[in-house]
């Protein structure tokens, strides 16, 4: 089993240890005597650093812990050859990494107590994230001021500095002393995180040494989940970098307002109203405009026996246009449209009135075969794709010919 030495010194961040074997294989590993590397356990994620061995660097990505207790300590494929059974090695820890999930680890347990403090919510889970970390809390309810008033207190007991110790007791003891959460896997000495007069847990983390050192506990947002409730938090130097990010994000939003920050919400809001409003407009216009197209198609296209044949492409109106002409053309009496429009996709849409007996989707599937294009619709309304723009004409004239004979 591995000497955990972080179990003590969570600020440790240089160490020397011995090798007690070397792991081969695709991803090579080493395993010291002692080690103040932290494995992934607990919500918490791994270290990450080097192992300095007879003048060559081990960069070690990732730390796991074996059933047996062993600390396997992963490194690159190209560094397994480096090391031996037996040698010396100075470890060196990412001491900014180790430093963030302190931050981290100990936030979650003063946020965890002040929801127990306040409203007698358990937390069920802890997870550490790369850019946030989560508890999830056993309750049916949650609501946003009692976030506020869990975020408060925390707070309050970061700003008061409080002494955060760590000790060893018997298992027995423990049970004893009113631990917020006892771990499920039973063992003979637990190790115990104190934050004086506020929490009492049983923990194998790192943590700081007082709350203050925590630095800001906040609050980002929750959500229900199977267990319960999930909330979403950061702390320290996270909680400095993503006010500053969210800082700087709103004035980004505000500046092609003109407006203060705390105003967006407000002046977006006004700003939706006003594109739906233009969207309504826009919408009305073209209504118009397509009924004017369908009219004067209606009109003045060239007539065979059974019907009037409106034929038309558009270099400049899309596909949203076209169809809602098409739709005005079918209720003018015995019309079949052809049309097409070369904006983006090149598409032809064909319609016809509910008095003309053609079905505009056969036809169009049949013109569509030859130019491996793709579409479907009903025998009232159809559309479909062709690859190349110059295609349009030459279908459209096809199906013209065809429908005239």
């Amino acid at each position: 089993m591995t000497k955990r030495l972080y179990y003590n010194d969570t600020f440790l961040h240089e160490f020397e240890g011995a090798v007690d074997r070397v792991i081969p294989g695709d991803r090579p590993a080493v395993v010291l005597d002692q080690t103040a590397f932290y494995p992934a356990s607990g919500g918490q994620v791994f270290d990450r650093g080097k192992l300095v061995t007879n003048g060559a660097e081990l960069h070690v990505d990732q730390v796991e812990e074996t059933e047996n207790g062993e600390i396997v300590h992963y490194i690159s494929p190209s560094d397994a050859t480096k090391v031996q059974p037996g040698q010396k090695v100075r470890g060196f820890i990412d001491n900014l990494r180790r430093h963030d999930h302190m931050q981290q680890h100990s936030g979650q347990h003063v946020l965890s107590a002040a929801f127990v403090k306040l409203y007698d919510m358990q937390t069920v889970s802890f997870h550490m994230g790369e850019e946030s970390c989560t508890i999830d809390l056993a309750t049916n309810k949650l609501t946003d001021e009692q976030l506020k008033e869990a975020e408060s207190l925390a707070n309050r007991i970061v700003f008061e500095n409080r002494p955060v110790q760590i000790r060893f007791v018997p298992l027995e003891q423990a049970k004893q002393m009113g631990l917020r959460k006892l771990p499920e896997v039973g063992k003979e000495e637990l190790r115990l995180i104190e934050i004086d007069d506020f929490d009492l847990c049983a923990c194998g983390g790192t943590h700081v040494q007082s709350t203050g050192q925590i630095g800001p506990i906040f609050v980002r947002k929750m959500e229900k989940v199977k267990q319960g409730f999930r909330v979403e938090f950061i702390a320290g130097d996270r909680a400095l970098k993503t006010a500053r990010r969210d800082y700087e994000t709103l004035l980004q939003a505000a500046a092609p307002f003109s407006g203060n920050i705390y105003e967006v919400p407000k002046l977006i809001a006004k700003s939706l109203d006003e594109i739906k409003s233009a969207q309504k407009m826009q919408h009305k216009l073209l209504e118009e405009l397509a009924e004017f197209w369908a009219a004067d198609l209606a009109s003045n296209s060239p007539a065979t026996p059974n019907f009037h044949l409106a034929k038309q492409i558009f270099a400049d109106r899309d596909i949203v246009f076209v169809k809602l002409l098409a739709q005005k053309l079918s209720r003018f009496d015995k019309v079949v449209a052809l049309l097409g429009t070369t904006v983006g996709q090149p598409t032809m849409v064909l319609s016809r009135s509910v008095d003309v007996d053609v079905d505009v989707s056969a036809l169009l599937k049949e013109a569509l075969a030859s130019f491996g294009g793709r579409g479907g619709g009903t025998k009232d309304l159809a559309q479909g794709g062709v690859p190349d723009a110059t295609q349009l004409s030459t279908l459209l004239d096809q199906i013209a010919t065809k429908l005239s004979a």
